[in-house]
C-alpha cells in the first residue's frame, strides 16, 4: 500500500496502555527517542499491537508544529528534537525537513512562521506532534 503521509518513521512498541475507548501505545524509534500514539482500542486489538511490535509511525506533514527550543506546561506530549535539512517556501506555506533520530519528518507550516522562528537548514527546532494525531501500521 502506498500513502500519501510523507512522516513514516520505523519503532518498536514499547508499551501499551488500553482503557475503555482508547489507548496509549509508546514507540520507540530506531536511535532511541520515544514517541506516544493514541489509538481506539479496538485498533490495538485488530492489529495485534504488542510489547515488541515493530510498526510504522505515520504522522501528516500539517500535523507537526515546530518550536526553537522545548516547550513546557503543554499537553502534547511528543516533542522530538532535531535540526533543519531543508525549507521550501512558497508565499504563503512552507515544508521544512527536520532531521530527528529515526529518520526525517515534514513539517507544513506558514510562510511567516519560517521567517518568525528564521528557520534554515542547520537550524535545531522542536517537533511537537499530539498523540492523538499518530497512526500506527504493523510494520
Amino acid at each position: 500500500m502506498s500513502l500519501s503521509i510523507r512522516n513514516q518513521l520505523a519503532g518498536t512498541v514499547t508499551s501499551v496502555t488500553v482503557g475503555a475507548a482508547m489507548a496509549t501505545v509508546k514507540v520507540r524509534l530506531s536511535r532511541g527517542q520515544e514517541i506516544t500514539a493514541a489509538i481506539t482500542a479496538d485498533a490495538v486489538t485488530d492489529l495485534g499491537v504488542t510489547v515488541g511490535s515493530a510498526v510504522q509511525v505515520l504522522v501528516k506533514a500539517t500535523d507537526v508544529a515546530l518550536a526553537t527550543g522545548p516547550v513546557e506546561n503543554i499537553s502534547i506530549r511528543n516533542q522530538i528534537t532535531g535540526t533543519v535539512a531543508e525549507v521550501a517556501t512558497g508565499p504563503a506555506m512552507a515544508a521544512v525537513k527536520v532531521n530527528v533520530s529515526g529518520g526525517v519528518l515534514t513539517a507544513a507550516v506558514t510562510a511567516d512562521a519560517v521567517e518568525a522562528l528564521r528557520l534554515s537548514a542547520g537550524t535545531s527546532v522542536v517537533a511537537l506532534i499530539k498523540s492523538t494525531e499518530i497512526s500506527l501500521a504493523i510494520a
